[in-house]
């Protein structure tokens, strides 16, 4: 693209510049460590990670509108490396070249506002962000896009090589981890780790079509994260797990595409994110946080944070008003509908409790809430969405229940605009979908098929057996002439035509 067309007063910033100094900065401590090494934990008191950069120049060099033009002016650019998560180059792998970065088509996922009906219905004011319209069709891509760029960054610098990425997941994270590792072939070779049986069939599918290793654990997530913690202190491998501080900071341009998806203007807004390990919550949060700083959004949106009744450690430690006494236990979680959110010891919990306080203290008043819901609530509201014109999976369906409740609590308004995390494809749950129709959820998910959403395919067959096509049995032109008439005019009677 000809940069010419492009203002002068910004035409030297749209192209951007590997001129950062990130570094890891350990939560527990605050000790300081090189990005040039693979770390995901603090080497001293074994705290979690967040990525800084001692070049704060760079971002304050510009006023928030003028990055605010830039950013307009970069979503032009042809440039495949600066088409998804790098548009924000400066806030997220400032220190990456743009011949490192993996782009696979992340990002710049749709705002879809919510049918009439269905504000009608919530009486509420709201969009979904579809992000199951990723690659991998999860979130998960943003942090691997990050993670993965950060790790070709490394390769690229010759500090690494022979790397074997590894990471536990409840689906989305090892489809998303095996597609990117698999665009680096043979530089990287990746290994996942499935709760076996706790993982949709179509997930599973995922990693396998990518080739990666897949094991299968007996337990829950939980177990197969403490696996791969081990593996990743005993071995030299790559995490990519949200322990990964380089997915977080991936995970954070959820919140710099909402922002500029309103024009920069955060007045009324609420972001309801549904809750698992806790690595996309602390990343918005983060994200928001960044671009208030440098002056590019007006004001820090709500946050609504959603967990199910069967897995909600941070609920339950934020049920307790006085910051000074809350302690954090983790939960045994219980069969959940979104799967994908049924963590009961997430690892970015110190994230979630450090940069909510820092929220909540920039905003000047409570920001961040946490919000418990059934599993019944979560089905019946995903089917309502997704049967108003949404294709949001289990975990959205756990947003919009959570926004729903939310209102009922005088937490969100009719005054609001809230924008609710979609973040996987319908498809990949589509089997609990499946089991809701045909009133087979077992027990345990405390789910009760209601018949107002149940919706089954109705068999229509001729009268005369024989009068049936087939592939292998073609009918006569008279014949077939006589099954149109009879299919349609059955077809026509249950359409009351």
């Amino acid at each position: 693209m000809n940069l010419e067309i492009f203002p002068e007063d910004i035409r030297p910033h749209i192209i951007p510049k590997p001129e950062g100094k990130p570094f890891y900065r350990c939560l527990g401590c605050f000790k300081e460590f090189s990005i040039e090494k693979l770390l995901y934990v603090c080497p001293d008191c074994n705290q979690v990670l967040m990525i800084h950069d001692k070049n704060k120049a760079a971002i304050s060099k510009h006023s928030g509108s003028t990055w605010q033009k830039i950013f307009d002016f970069r979503k032009m650019l042809k440039i495949p490396a600066l088409k998804g998560i790098y548009r924000y180059h400066e806030f997220i792998g400032s220190c990456i070249p743009l011949d490192s970065i993996i782009y696979l088509g992340e990002a710049h996922t749709p705002v879809i506002e919510a049918s009439c009906h269905l504000k009608e219905k919530t009486g509420l004011n709201f969009f979904y962000k579809n992000d199951g319209q990723n690659p991998s069709a999860s979130f998960k891509d943003r942090g691997m896009a990050s993670a993965l760029s950060s790790i070709k960054y490394l390769i690229d610098q010759k500090l690494i090589s022979d790397v074997i990425a590894v990471c536990a997941s409840t689906g989305d994270t090892s489809a998303a981890a095996a597609l990117y590792a698999s665009y680096l072939t043979p530089l990287i070779k990746s290994a996942v780790l499935l709760p076996h049986k706790k993982v949709t069939p179509q997930q599973l599918s995922q990693p396998l079509g990518s080739g990666a290793q897949v094991f299968e654990i007996p337990g829950v997530f939980d177990d197969c994260m403490k696996i791969v913690e081990h593996l990743s202190t005993q071995y030299p491998v790559v995490l990519l797990n949200s322990k990964n501080a380089w997915r977080i900071l991936g995970q954070e341009s959820y919140s710099y595409e909402i922002a500029q998806d309103f024009d920069w203007d955060m007045t009324n807004k609420i972001v309801v994110i549904p809750i698992g390990n806790a690595g996309n919550i602390s990343a918005i949060m983060n994200g928001f946080l960044k671009f208030h700083e440098a002056g590019i959004i007006n004001q820090l949106p709500k946050i609504i944070g959603v967990q199910s009744e069967h897995a909600d450690p941070v609920y339950q430690y934020y049920l307790e008003p006085d910051e000074n006494k809350r302690q954090f236990k983790p939960v045994n979680t219980r069969p959940s509908v979104a799967q994908a959110a049924m963590i009961g010891n997430p690892v970015s919990m110190p994230r979630v409790i450090q940069i909510a306080k820092q929220y909540n203290k920039i905003s000047g008043q409570q920001n961040v809430f946490f919000i418990q819901v059934s599993e019944q609530s979560i089905m019946d509201w995903q089917l309502t969405a997704n049967q108003n014109g949404h294709i949001t999976c289990t975990q959205g369906g756990e947003c919009l229940a959570g926004l729903v409740k939310a209102s009922t609590m005088g937490i969100a308004t009719k005054n609001e605009t809230a924008i609710l995390d979609a973040t996987a494809h319908a498809i990949k749950f589509s089997e609990f979908q499946d089991l809701y129709f045909k009133k087979q959820l077992p027990p345990a998910y405390e789910v009760q098929s209601d018949s107002k959403y149940i919706n089954l395919p109705d068999l229509i067959l001729p009268g005369n057996p024989d009068l049936v096509p087939s592939q292998d049995k073609r009918l006569t032109k008279t014949d077939f002439q006589h099954f149109i008439q009879e299919i349609s005019g059955k077809i026509a009677d249950k359409l009351n035509l």
